[in-house]
C-alpha cells in the first residue's frame, strides 16, 4: 500500500540517544532544554530572529492573531483554499474571515482581487502558501503598506521554502508553521510562531502558558507548549531534512516526467527565484478522460491513496454560510480547483518504481 504521505523519521537509535537525559532531568515540558536548542537550532536554519514553538501549528496559528488585540468583529482577508485550520483560528479570535480568490497558476491568494475587499473594518491579510508554491509577497506587502494593514502567513506548507534567498520565515508580520507529522518536517506534532518583533517574544512565550508570567496572569488564554519529545523529534528530524527533501525531489521530477505535457493534466510550473520543498505533488484533472474522483477511485483500487486536497474549500462549509463572501460561487477560480485538484502520494522515501505504478494508473 501507498499512502499519500509516510512521515519522515530518524533512526530509532538517534531519537533514543536524544531523549535519553530527559530520564536523568525528569523535565518533561515547560520550555526545557530539548525545547530550548530546538528553538535556536530553527531561528539558525531559518535565519529568523524569533521563533515561538507550539504543540501544533492550529493554536500557533490562533496565538499569532491573538497577539496583536485586533477589536472583536474586524475583518482579516483570507483564501477559502486552504486547511479549515486558517478559517477557524480567525473566527476563534472573534475576527470575520474575508474569502478572497486564488489564482488559477499556483493556487495562492490573487493579488488582482485583494484590493477590492478591504473596508474600513480590515485589520490584516492572512495568504495562504499552498502545497510550497509562494504567495506573491511582494505585492501582497505593497497593498498591506498602502492600507496600513497586518499581514500575517499561514506557511504550514512552505517550511523550508526561500524566495530570493530569503526564508519564508520572513515575510510578513509573522509566519506561521505546521510540524505535523505529514509535513517536510515534523515535530511528531507541532507548529511554530516566526517574527522579528522583538516586543512579541515575552507575549507569546506567556501567551501559550495560560496567559500567566510569572505568578502574574496578564492574558486569558490557553496551554500551547510543546513537549521535551516531540522537540526531541524536531531536533533529530532537522539534521536530515536538506536530504528529505532532496529525495522528495526525486519523486517529484518523476511525476513531472511522467505526467507533464498530457492533454487534461494539469501542474503547476516551478515558481521564479523560488527554492521549493517540494511538499505535495497536486495534479489539476481539467478535461482528462477520468475525472478526479474516477482517479482517486482507480488508484484506491490498486491501495494508493491520494488526497482530495483543499476539498471543499472552506468558504462553502455549513459553519460559514453566514459570513460575507460565503459561498463556492464568490471565489469561483477556488472552486473550480477544489473540485478537480488531487495530491498524489509524495514523501522521501517514494521510490521510482511506486511513482511509475501511480502514472501506470493514472495514464492507463
Amino acid at each position: 500500500m501507498i499512502n499519500v504521505t509516510r512521515s519522515s523519521m530518524p533512526s530509532f537509535e538517534e531519537y533514543t540517544e536524544e531523549i535519553k537525559d530527559l530520564w536523568d532531568s525528569h523535565w518533561l515540558t515547560n520550555q526545557g532544554v530539548k525545547h530550548r536548542q530546538l528553538q535556536a537550532d530553527l531561528e539558525a536554519y531559518l535565519n529568523c530572529p524569533h521563533v515561538t514553538l507550539y504543540t501544533n501549528g492550529h493554536l500557533a496559528l490562533e496565538n499569532m492573531l491573538a497577539a496583536y488585540d485586533f477589536p472583536k468583529g474586524s475583518e482579516v482577508i483570507t483564501t477559502p483554499f486552504t486547511f479549515v485550520s486558517t478559517t477557524h483560528a480567525i473566527t476563534r479570535n472573534g475576527l470575520v474571515p474575508v474569502f478572497c480568490d486564488v489564482n488559477d497558476r499556483d493556487y495562492t491568494i490573487d493579488t488582482d482581487k485583494l484590493e477590492a475587499l478591504i473596508t474600513d473594518k480590515t485589520v490584516a491579510i492572512m495568504p495562504v502558501h499552498v502545497y510550497g508554491n509562494l504567495c506573491d509577497v511582494e505585492t501582497i506587502d505593497t497593498i498591506a503598506k498602502r492600507h496600513g494593514l497586518r499581514v500575517f502567513y499561514d506557511a504550514a506548507h512552505a517550511f523550508a521554502v526561500e524566495y530570493k534567498g530569503v526564508s519564508s520565515a520572513c515575510f510578513g508580520d509573522a509566519s506561521m508553521f505546521s510540524f505535523h507529522a505529514t509535513k517536510v518536517f515534523n515535530t511528531i506534532e507541532g507548529g511554530a510562531v516566526c517574527y522579528a518583533d522583538d516586543a512579541l517574544v515575552e507575549k507569546l512565550d506567556d501567551m501559550k502558558n495560560f496567559g500567566l508570567h510569572g505568578e502574574e496572569g496578564r492574558y486569558i488564554a490557553g496551554n500551547a507548549k510543546m513537549n521535551e519529545f516531540q522537540a526531541a523529534m524536531g531536533i533529530c528530524n532537522l539534521r536530515h531534512l536538506d536530504a528529505e527533501i532532496a529525495r522528495r525531489k526525486t519523486a517529484a521530477d518523476r511525476y513531472r516526467e511522467r505526467l507533464s505535457g498530457v492533454p487534461g493534466i494539469r501542474l503547476c510550473a516551478p515558481q521564479k527565484d523560488v527554492k521549493p520543498n517540494y511538499a505535495y505533488f497536486p495534479v489539476v484533472f481539467d478535461g482528462y478522460r477520468y475525472s478526479r474522483d474516477e482517479i482517486f477511485d482507480r488508484l484506491k483500487a490498486v491501495d494508493v491513496t491520494a488526497r482530495k486536497y483543499f476539498y471543499p474549500i472552506t468558504n462553502s462549509f455549513d459553519c460559514y454560510r453566514d459570513f460575507p463572501t460565503a459561498g463556492a460561487d464568490k471565489t469561483p477560480v477556488a472552486a473550480y480547483i477544489a473540485d478537480r485538484v488531487l495530491c498524489l502520494p509524495l514523501f522521501a522515501g517514494l521510490e521510482t518504481a511506486d511513482v511509475d505504478r501511480i502514472c501506470d494508473v493514472i495514464l492507463g
